[in-house]
């Protein structure tokens, strides 16, 4: 009586994962699928807790989960003035390359005063730090992508060490946000012209 038992425990644990997928959707199990890690030196500066944690980031829209990271101050405060942070929250599926504040400190101060007040083209720049698609380490390898501002922008590298252009280093990547994967660079990207 026992291996009956057993076996048709067996089969009502196989029925709960088959049926979902039948029905076409996830099974409880494969729907929290764990994702990658985020990679590179940066990170080790994130906060261990709370909303700027990469845990605390992954529970809030993309534009949110910045504005509780302190390293990404600038760049929050840039997406304010520009009026792109509902747009950023509300997209769905898509990847920012975000400057750190050791980034944007490597412009000239007026010369960075001069972008700040020129919201045309803030949101150019700004703009063309964002894909409209959640992109994985693997398609950074050597990748070419379009950006919200219609330019292009291309990825090298491989494991843990990207660039951006050929310029821009990854030095924080693969940070989940509710609705986009962030890749804090460590230079501000410049849209072709």
């Amino acid at each position: 009586m026992s291996s009956t038992r057993t076996r048709r425990s067996a089969l009502l644990a196989a029925a709960a994962f088959v049926l979902p997928l039948t029905l076409g959707v996830a099974a409880p199990a494969f729907a929290d699928a764990p994702k990658a890690d985020p990679y590179g030196p940066a990170c080790a500066s994130v906060p261990k807790d709370g909303a700027g944690s990469l845990a605390g980031m992954a529970k809030d829209p993309v534009a949110t989960a910045a504005s509780h990271n302190p390293a990404l101050s600038t760049l929050v405060a840039a997406v304010k003035k520009a009026g792109l942070a509902d747009t950023l929250n509300n997209a769905q599926n898509i990847t920012v390359f975000a400057p750190s504040n050791d980034a944007f400190k490597k412009i000239p101060k007026a010369d960075l005063a001069k972008i700040l007040a020129d919201k045309a083209q803030l949101t150019k720049i700004l703009t063309y730090h964002v894909v409209g698609e959640k992109l994985t380490p693997k398609q950074m390898e050597n990748g070419t992508f379009k950006t919200l501002e219609g330019g292009s922008l291309t990825t090298a590298g491989s494991g843990t060490t990207f660039t951006v252009n050929k310029t821009a280093k990854v030095v924080c990547g693969d940070v989940q946000t509710a609705n986009a994967t962030v890749n804090i660079i460590d230079t501000v990207l410049t849209p072709p012209k």
